[in-house]
């Protein structure tokens, strides 16, 4: 039995003269992640740049108060992400980091240069052998994600169509994953429809990065040999006429993803920074992002990534849902079956329970922590 993992956490107040980005700096100092060796090393601080037209992830600003302490440290810090299995507007390097430029991202706002992990086409990977797994023997990891010496996740908390939530373990494990990586994650089954439940809205087509779906008689059809099995398309789709042709698939993402994040964490230094803020209703990945579903929580901050993950949803799980918001708009409908949890009620199809237990099973992190709250 582990013992309690520390998670430091602060609100977004602040009084006059101050800001939120010395607050996050405080944090992560009070939290410990100066206790790490950086002289001299390579730091890969990795987050998420947004999709084009997406306005819910982090602001480049938080990404430089890490930078910066890294480089106080005598560390060599960067930015990095990895490219895409949807095509989208990150799926190769070059449009990947004019992306990121676009929403903000450059050496001058952020401290530190930019390094795509997976290379230019998303085929720089290592093979990492995971400690522990069971589903994923040797994950295929971005090079330059591996090259690092330490890493630093630095995460938007939010809500996710496939995952239940986006957190550290996510932004680690799909998000460090190369483009052959995210496809093994993603491959436990192939999205099907069920005819009776199509309106022929299209949503779902508009959301497909993969060309798969098709439309005859009005009624959307998957095409599986160019399915990845992503399951945005199940996000989208508003009548629950999509679903995963193996019952357990989300279930085995999950997993799948623990795994592909202990390849990162295993063996180096890591240190985790979430922020619970413009709580969106999925993923960062989208050329969108819907109303916020729950209030701005906080900034949270631990070397655990699964302790750091569970205190998220915890905080997630007392709040009131905000009116005008998919989660409120789900809740309002007199037919609907409350789930009381807010991932699940904000997507039905969701799993994210396993994604926990199975990264404390495989020796991770642990669930049990002690919050400790700073003003």
């Amino acid at each position: 039995m582990m013992e309690k993992a520390n998670v430091y956490f602060t609100d977004f107040r602040v009084q006059v003269g101050t800001s939120l980005l010395q607050k996050l700096k405080t944090l992560c100092i009070a939290a410990g992640i100066k206790k790490i060796d950086m002289e001299g090393k390579f730091v890969a601080i990795k987050m998420h740049f947004g999709e084009l037209g997406n306005m819910a992830f982090l602001r480049p600003q938080y990404a430089k108060v890490i930078a910066d302490i890294v480089k106080e440290q005598g560390g060599v810090p960067f930015l990095t992400d990895c490219n895409t299995l949807y095509p989208g507007s990150r799926k190769h390097a070059l449009e990947h980091l004019d992306c990121a430029n676009f929403n903000g991202f450059n050496p001058t706002t952020t401290g530190c240069q930019i390094i795509i992990g997976d290379g230019l086409k998303g085929t720089d990977d290592i093979e990492v052998p995971v400690k522990n797994g069971e589903y994923v023997k040797a994950a295929k990891i971005g090079r330059a994600v591996m090259d690092a010496d330490i890493v630093i996740s630095l995460s938007h908390f939010k809500g996710h169509e496939m995952t239940g939530f986006g957190g550290a373990i996510k932004n680690i494990g799909m998000g460090c994953g190369s483009r052959a990586g995210k496809m093994e994650q993603h491959s436990s089954g192939k999205c099907v429809v069920n005819a009776d439940r199509c309106r022929g809205c299209r949503k779902c087509a508009k959301e497909c990065g993969s060309n798969a779906i098709t439309y005859e008689n009005n009624k959307a059809v998957i095409h599986a040999d160019l399915c990845k099995g992503c399951g945005r398309c199940i996000g989208a789709c508003g009548f629950s006429a999509i679903r995963n042709e193996q019952w357990d698939a989300g279930d085995l993402l999950d997993k799948k993803m623990a795994e592909y994040a202990q390849a990162v964490v295993q063996d180096r230094p890591c240190f985790h920074v979430s922020l619970a803020m413009d709580i969106s209703p999925n993923c960062d990945c989208h050329g969108e992002n819907d109303a916020p579903i729950l209030p701005n929580i906080g900034m949270f901050a631990s070397f655990d990534p699964v302790a750091i993950d569970q205190a998220c949803v915890d905080a997630c799980q007392k709040m009131t849902a905000i009116e005008n918001s998919q989660l409120g708009d789900n809740l309002k409908q007199p037919d609907w079956h409350h789930h009381h949890d807010v991932f699940m009620d904000n997507n039905p199809n969701v799993h994210w329970k396993e994604t926990l237990e199975h990264a404390e099973k495989i020796g991770m992190g642990t669930r049990e922590y002690e919050l400790v709250k700073l003003k």
